[in-house]
């Protein structure tokens, strides 16, 4: 079994040179199953179904005659995938394009560099990743418009908070009987699980079922995660897993918006069923309005 520092620290926590070149050989594929043990979770039967979005909003090359072309990522691959790709050797990866002379026109350049950077991942990560260039910037809202914020109910500020490390058993059960909630957090704060550089973010989390949550409750336990060291899908997952596990719902959705970092953001979306993901941030053609903290 691999040592998991030896993969996931392969670059993170290191000084390395950005390259002048096409270098795909510094992507580093970190398998899922490194974290998702602890928590119970496994491959070949996960709880859930989702994927993994991320934008990158510093990728540039040249075309042959050196025009400089540049525009935002996306690319989204499934989180059945068994492995995810680490951030900074995505960003040394997309930043070794930057001086590389790349098709006789802007059009013509894309498309490559596309094929060139959806091939490179789906060999990496044994998956299918789906990827767009979007010079052009028509933005679609996210449907999270509706979520009640957590951090603004009543009672939320008398809280006296106190866990600051992974704490499950600050989730209660307000009552049992037929709900639906729709809450949102800006308070999400997690750390790099190499560096300990702090992650922000926002939590949202629709759930329906019959044990119904305590809200100030999930509030108190999404803050807990300030001292966890994690990457952004491994948060997603941990609190995806925690409510499945004891408000055993109906229908459970979890997407978690990072704030961006070296130029990428990442925004995990995990859910009890395929009908609940938001099409327009799961889909890689589509580019949704960047929130507050993004």
């Amino acid at each position: 079994m691999p040592k998991k520092n030896d993969i996931e620290g392969k670059v993170l926590g290191r000084k390395v040179d950005y390259p002048s070149k096409y270098a795909p050989h510094l992507l580093v594929a970190v398998p899922r199953y490194l974290n998702r043990i602890q928590y119970n979770i496994h491959d070949h039967h996960l709880p859930f179904v989702g994927y993994d979005v991320w934008h990158a909003y510093e990728l540039g090359f040249l075309t042959e005659l050196g025009l400089p072309v540049i525009g935002v990522l996306k690319l989204v691959y499934p989180s059945d995938s068994h492995f995810l790709v680490e951030s900074k050797s995505l960003k040394l990866y997309l930043n070794s394009f930057n001086m590389q002379r790349i098709g006789d026109s802007v059009k013509e350049g894309v498309e490559k560099i596309l094929n060139i950077i959806k091939n490179d991942l789906c060999v990496l990560l044994n998956t299918d990743v789906d990827v767009s260039f979007f010079s052009e910037i028509k933005h679609f809202d996210l449907p999270f418009s509706d979520f009640s914020v957590l951090e603004e109910m009543n009672g939320a500020e008398a809280i006296q908070f106190c866990n600051f490390s992974d704490t499950p058993e600050l989730l209660k059960i307000e009552h049992e009987g037929d709900y639906e909630l729709k809450v949102a957090t800006h308070l999400l704060r997690s750390n790099c699980k190499i560096t300990h550089q702090p992650d922000w973010g926002s939590a949202f989390i629709k759930i329906r079922g019959h044990l119904k949550p305590n809200v100030l409750s999930l509030l108190e336990y999404i803050i807990s995660f300030r001292n966890e060291n994690h990457f952004h899908e491994e948060i997603c997952e941990m609190l995806y897993k925690r409510l499945f596990d004891v408000y055993k719902p109906d229908e459970l959705l979890v997407a978690c918006i990072y704030t961006r970092r070296g130029g990428i953001d990442i925004s995990p979306v995990r859910a009890s069923d395929p009908d609940l993901l938001n099409i327009s941030l799961c889909n890689a053609s589509i580019l949704t309005n960047k929130m507050l903290r993004q």
